[in-house]
């Protein structure tokens, strides 16, 4: 009885010591999502609090880099190509690090988003863009530091740093004209090989219409410029699985070429062995 009791009490306190007590964080975690345009932009931050306390020139010392946060780096993400001064940052995320004086702020999109802070070896030729602006004054206190994106526009957004009295704000222009006459261009051109490829392969992997699935399977190697093997390979299936052995037979043959040409084995084994396959009477 007693050797019950004893383990039971050591079970007990081995489930008080796994437990895990949850209290509020000190600079809890925060992310925010904006379209700008046709950019999707992400900042992922912690967010500590005034409390009392001074914080640029004091807390947050004038002319030392800053983390732009507290815990891990503060991480901002570009879904396209933007502007900044005059400079292109390519999309990618950065961390974002700031070195803030009384009259202007150097600002850093650093590409090693892995740090606690601020990098222990600090790399320039990691500085994907840097540039400087001017802090305004705020007529009222910000209590918890807060990075948003702000005054949007189709063709630009600011990116705003704020805490205290003080807002430091960045600029960034996005491609929206570029990225529609894209888009445009694209759709009224009409589907691609790929836009027919894909569709025939849906068609054919679930055994829907195959004279549909071959006719977009046709309009495919139609366009396609690139020799791509696998769009006949699909072709030669959906001839085969029609009845057409001979034509199957020869669209395999084609594919087997190009993917010879493109030294890709794969291919080249499954071409051969359904052309064999076919060819059985």
């Amino acid at each position: 009885m007693k050797k019950i009791l004893f383990l039971l009490a050591i079970s007990v306190a081995s489930m008080g010591i796994q437990a895990q007590v949850k209290t509020p964080a000190p600079s809890p975690a925060a992310t925010v999502k904006q379209v700008v345009g046709l950019t999707d932009v992400e900042i992922k931050y912690s967010r500590p609090s005034m409390k009392g306390r001074t914080i640029f020139g004091d807390l947050v010392p004038f002319g030392k880099l800053w983390r732009t946060g507290a815990n891990k780096n503060t991480t901002v993400s570009f879904s396209e190509d933007v502007v900044i001064d005059g400079k292109t940052l390519k999309k990618g995320e950065y961390a974002l690090f700031v070195t803030p004086k009384a009259d202007v702020w150097d600002v850093f999109f650093y590409s090693d988003t892995e740090n606690w802070g601020t990098p222990e070896e600090w790399s320039d030729a990691k500085v994907a863009v840097k540039t400087s602006v001017k802090p305004e004054m705020l007529n009222r206190n910000v209590e918890s530091f807060t990075i948003g994106v702000n005054n949007l526009d189709n063709n630009y957004g600011v990116l705003e740093i704020s805490w205290e009295k003080t807002v430091a704000p960045i600029k960034f222009e996005v491609p929206t004209a570029k990225t529609a006459m894209a888009s445009i261009d694209k759709v009224m051109a009409g589907p691609s090989a790929n836009d027919y490829f894909s569709s025939a392969q849906y068609l054919y992997q679930s055994n829907g219409d195959l004279t549909k699935a071959l006719g977009y399977a046709n309009k495919a190697v139609e366009l396609d410029k690139n020799k791509a093997f696998w769009m006949y390979r699909l072709k030669s299936l959906i001839q085969a699985k029609m009845g057409d052995k001979k034509g199957a037979i020869e669209t395999a043959k084609t594919s087997l070429a190009m993917a010879t040409e493109a030294k890709n084995a794969d291919y080249v084994k499954m071409n051969n062995e359904s052309i064999a396959e076919w060819s059985k009477k």
